[in-house]
């Protein structure tokens, strides 16, 4: 399934954030079946707030296609996005989210709330669950090791 190999290349990108230090989160945007972005979490390396996986990957996609109209393109995140990456999402107006696991404090794609499908200008497809143990386990793991 072509799906799991673009949520295996976020969570792949999610396990450079956690060796860093920041919560492991790995994002990809594909356009045709290929990655045309990447990010991964960097807030604590550039101690910037702003440097979520989803920023970086969707301004890296922007950069490589020198337009922010994204809209048929799909994004493949481990961690359900906040509310300032659901909030570009909609700007950026991509179509479709694959989200490996729930952020049940801070999900803004149904979780928590849901501001894809709020009544904006623009609403995205939402999917949960793929790969969803392995990503849900990188978070678990991230998290105990902080706690030791």
């Amino acid at each position: 399934m072509k799906e799991e190999k673009f949520m295996q290349k976020a969570l792949d990108l999610a396990k450079i954030s956690y060796k860093n230090g920041d919560i492991p989160v790995g994002c990809v945007i594909v356009k045709d079946g290929k990655i045309i972005g990447q990010g991964y979490n960097q807030k604590e390396e550039k101690n910037d707030a702003s440097m979520h996986a989803e920023m970086l990957a969707l301004k890296d996609a922007c950069k490589n296609l020198s337009s922010y109209h994204l809209e048929d393109c799909q994004m493949y995140v481990s961690l359900e996005p906040c509310a300032m990456c659901a909030g570009a999402i909609i700007n950026f107006r991509l179509e479709k989210v694959y989200i490996a696991t729930e952020n049940k404090r801070f999900g803004c794609c149904g979780s928590k709330i849901n501001l894809l499908d709020y009544g904006f200008n623009h609403t995205c497809q939402v999917e949960f669950g793929l790969l969803k143990d392995q990503a849900s386990k990188l978070i678990s793991d991230f998290f105990a090791e902080i706690r030791k």
